[in-house]
């Protein structure tokens, strides 16, 4: 073995890299046949007029992603009628992207409107729960931000009333619902394309201040005070893990879970000590294996505020989803590969229909559940908090 490793180098260093290439096949060369690039088409009632239409109102406008949660509502023919917002600035902007819709003095001026079916919210979070209870209580429908909840206790709240009200209580985890790659690998998933799910994979990256970017997204003005504070946003996990656990137990099609495992920790952020900028997770569910790994140190030369991954192992094959960019390649998003027993295929899925609002419109006006499940929505609120509980506070060495 060791003189046939000689011989190798020899050979290499003697005749070069180009003289190889020309004469030789590539090492691990692909074959052509076996790999197809695709561009997914969207659904074919895509263009249709909204079946439903539903009054809506917003209560809190705290964290930017109110934006795409209205996008969503208006896109199954939700009307935005009112909004209140506590923070003035965040009610400004609002008021520059809807210039017509009602400002509400308080809260309870939109509570206790009738007209108003749905509220939706990203007020601070660990104010969301609190609401959406009184919300169901005056009986509306409530669609929260993510985190849904902070704490065991509101979980259980939230729980008794929608089992005393009958009301749905949404929590929108765009990661999924709102990225079409996650939308497209979700049929994909379903069809049996690879297999049963074994385990899924999160890679989820955020920034603190984005530059450049739309000034409706995330974190484009700065952060505010409540951000630093574990609190009153819930800690990492249950923050921007959320949304991961949410995949977990969709794609692996589990109903019951438990974290195995949870780290929290403050690298680089010493002038807010209470700040957690890591943490990871390991959770294993009745019919999956989850891991989950957050951060908040994406750096200004990716172009946008983070790298999402989503990992997907079956059975039969595998899928990986770069969410938002393809690093060093391509600045478009929704990329999703898919490997099974035949080929590799590449698919765009830029075109693909969103369903959650349309979904959640009809769920309104139905009284179903078919854009998320009461039950699953909750769950992962629950493993979140569990998951920061229990989390390991680490400190490493500078």
């Amino acid at each position: 073995m060791a003189a046939d490793g000689f011989g190798r180098r020899d050979f290499l260093r003697a005749v070069g890299s180009a003289g190889l290439m020309a004469g030789i096949p590539a090492f691990g060369e692909i074959n052509p046949s076996h790999v197809t690039y695709e561009v997914a088409a969207p659904d074919p009632g895509a263009d249709e007029k909204p079946k439903h239409s539903i009054k809506f109102a917003v209560c809190g406008m705290s964290h930017d992603h109110i934006y795409g949660m209205v996008g969503a509502i208006q896109r199954g023919g939700g009307v935005l009628v009112a909004a209140y917002g506590a923070e003035p600035d965040k009610l400004a902007n609002f008021k520059k992207r809807f210039p017509d819709v009602k400002i509400a003095s308080s809260e309870d001026e939109i509570l206790n409107d009738s007209s108003i079916q749905l509220v939706l919210s990203s007020t601070i979070p660990n104010e969301r729960a609190p609401l959406g209870v009184r919300a169901m209580k005056h009986g509306k429908d409530y669609l929260s931000d993510k985190p849904g909840a902070t704490s065991l206790a509101q979980i259980e709240e939230i729980r008794k009333t929608i089992a005393e009200t009958k009301r749905i209580y949404g929590i929108l985890y765009s990661e999924r619902f709102e990225v079409k790659g996650a939308v497209k690998a979700g049929e994909l998933v379903k069809s049996g394309a690879i297999g049963r799910v074994i385990q899924t994979i999160n890679i989820a990256p955020h920034q603190i201040v984005q530059h450049g970017v739309d000034p409706y997204a995330g974190g484009a003005g700065g952060r505010p005070e409540w951000f630093w504070e574990p609190e009153r946003y819930g800690g990492i996990l249950t923050d921007i893990g959320s949304h991961q656990v949410d995949q977990f137990l969709y794609y692996t099609g589990s109903t019951q879970a438990e974290v195995v495992a949870s780290q929290v920790s403050n690298v680089n952020h010493p002038q807010k000590p209470k700040f957690q900028d890591f943490g990871d997770m390991m959770l294993r569910g009745d019919r999956g294996f989850g891991y989950v790994r957050l951060d908040w140190f994406t750096p200004d030369g990716l172009g946008t505020w983070g790298d999402g991954r989503l990992f997907i192992l079956g059975t039969e094959g595998y899928i990986e989803v770069r969410k938002y960019t393809d690093v060093a390649r391509s600045k478009q998003g929704n990329n999703l590969y898919i490997v099974d027993k035949n080929q590799a295929r590449y698919i765009d899925c830029n075109d693909v229909t969103l369903p959650f609002g349309p979904q959640f419109v009809a769920d309104i006006v139905n009284r179903t559940h078919i854009a998320q499940d009461q039950t699953q929505c909750l769950l992962a609120a629950e493993l979140v908090v569990r998951a920061q509980m229990k989390a390991q506070h680490v400190t490493l060495k500078s």
